[in-house]
């Protein structure tokens, strides 16, 4: 059994983590990033799957925001209610002791003064990290202009800053993922956006839908900080992700 962790119960009645725990929890978090060893994440989706991958020996967890929305009768894509969203994570951290990072899509918000609220509310939830992607979720399978993007990552580095946790944020562009633009440009365009967000406060910068090889060497050394990988079919070898300096690794869905 994991040992107990302090909650406290808030004005709002919604459980929090003991502050200094959660702060200890994002300094290991963050020091998981150093690119000395990969860190890989397997993806909970409830309280019971979070218990076994934490017992199968993880050193931390992730929450897949399809497999929560999933679990509870939503399509992935910010169709289930924030409270809900929230709800899943803060259960999670309640019931393991190694930190947690919690993905909340694009912040289920349109503008910053939301995200803010979003990512201050997840850390209330126990969480230590975020995933935070440019995806505009309105079906046009577009990316939010790039500094609208940027003020979204400033927002929620301000908002963990004034919650007094230093959250891991992991900045995601789907670039990759949602084909934007011609082939020969998209390099350029994701690492222009990744580095982007690494100067508004992001931790690390998660590329997901890269696959070969040769775009891994490409990426690797044009990222200004840590760089994370889906685990889509066909890239290589975990022992080889981590040759090629690839930090962190998520199963994801």
């Amino acid at each position: 059994m994991p040992a107990a962790v302090l909650y406290v119960i808030n004005s709002a009645n919604e459980v929090t983590m003991n502050r200094d725990t959660q702060r200890a929890k994002a300094e290991a978090f963050r020091a998981m990033h150093d690119r000395s060893r990969i860190l890989v994440l397997p993806n909970a989706w409830d309280a019971m799957s979070a218990r076994v991958i934490e017992e199968a020996g993880a050193r931390a967890i992730a929450t897949t925001s399809a497999g929560v929305a999933f679990s509870v009768g939503y399509p992935d894509g910010e169709a289930m209610p924030r409270d809900e969203m929230i709800a899943a994570i803060a259960r999670i951290a309640r019931v393991v002791t190694i930190p947690v990072t919690a993905d909340i899509e694009s912040g289920f918000a349109h503008d910053a003064r939301d995200l803010a609220e979003t990512v201050r509310r997840v850390i209330d939830a126990g969480a230590v990290g975020i995933n935070l992607e440019d995806q505009v979720h309105d079906g046009t399978h577009s990316l939010y202009d790039l500094d609208v993007a940027v003020d979204r990552v400033r927002a929620a580095r301000a908002a963990a800053d004034s919650a007094g946790v230093p959250l891991v944020i992991n900045a995601r562009t789907d670039v990759y993922l949602l084909g934007v633009g011609d082939p020969a440009s998209r390099f350029e365009h994701a690492i222009r956006r990744a580095n982007a967000y690494r100067k508004a406060g992001a931790d690390c910068l998660f590329l997901p839908a890269v696959v070969r090889r040769a775009d891994i060497e490409r990426i690797v050394p044009a990222l200004d900080g840590p760089f994370n990988l889906l685990a889509f079919p066909g890239i290589p070898k975990i022992d080889e992700l981590e040759r090629l300096g690839v930090a962190r690794l998520s199963l994801g869905t």
